[in-house]
């Protein structure tokens, strides 16, 4: 683990340390009843988390527990735990809990991004992560206007493995991410990575993804 998200997951700590984990967690009394947690199943916690087993109270004291697993195992899927933020709306809590996340989230991405490939815990590389946290309800902007910024090979070849793989004419696909694809800026980031690269192994899939942008901004208008 990079040292920026290692200083990220001990500020989550910091912030949700004033809510002690319940050894025994209350639910619902026909379906979940109570629950104790060292003996359950961490997976099938976080789906019951908030809804059958346990309130918000509880959900901020496992925070921290989830989000690190996150990072250190594929045993959570992230699209359940990140969504546990919008269920117990996030964006009302503390500042202090709200900058917390945040940091986390921001370090996390750009863990992925500095490698190609790249794999943190339950993420492997920049599609699975913008899939997930769409699940905050905090939109990508964030994290696009990041990725952006960020000038390596790595997050070139990222970009072109989303462009690649990516379903343009989904009905589901984010408005806010296939406009930020079809831009011409990524069109030019991508022929600019070519070229710098073009020797290289992987140079068929910048042209590919170059040319799959060409395509997305003559046909979709």
């Amino acid at each position: 683990m990079n040292e920026d998200l290692a200083a990220a997951l001990a500020r989550v700590d910091h912030a949700f340390a004033s809510y002690p984990r319940r050894a025994v967690l209350d639910g619902c009394p026909h379906c979940a009843g109570e629950t104790t947690v060292d003996e359950h199943d961490l997976y099938s916690l976080t789906i019951k988390l908030g809804n059958t087993i346990g309130d918000r109270h509880d959900v901020k004291s496992l925070l921290p527990l989830l989000l690190r697993e996150l990072t250190v195992s594929d045993s959570l899927d992230p699209g359940i735990v990140l969504g546990k933020l919008a269920r117990e709306q996030w964006r009302t809590w503390a500042s202090a809990e709200q900058a917390a996340i945040n940091d986390y989230l921001d370090a996390l991405w750009h863990a992925l991004l500095a490698d190609f490939p790249s794999r943190v815990g339950a993420f492997v590389g920049a599609a699975d992560f913008l899939a997930a946290v769409v699940h905050t309800d905090s939109g990508v902007e964030r994290y696009l206007a990041a990725w952006d910024a960020v000038s390596s090979g790595a997050a070139d070849r990222h970009l072109a493995l989303l462009v690649n793989d990516f379903d343009f004419r989904a009905r589901r696909a984010d408005a806010v991410v296939v406009a930020w694809l079809r831009r011409a800026s990524t069109r030019d980031r991508l022929l600019a990575a070519f070229e710098r690269d073009h020797s290289a192994p992987w140079a068929d899939e910048l042209a590919a993804a170059h040319d799959r942008i060409v395509h997305a901004r003559e046909t979709l208008r």
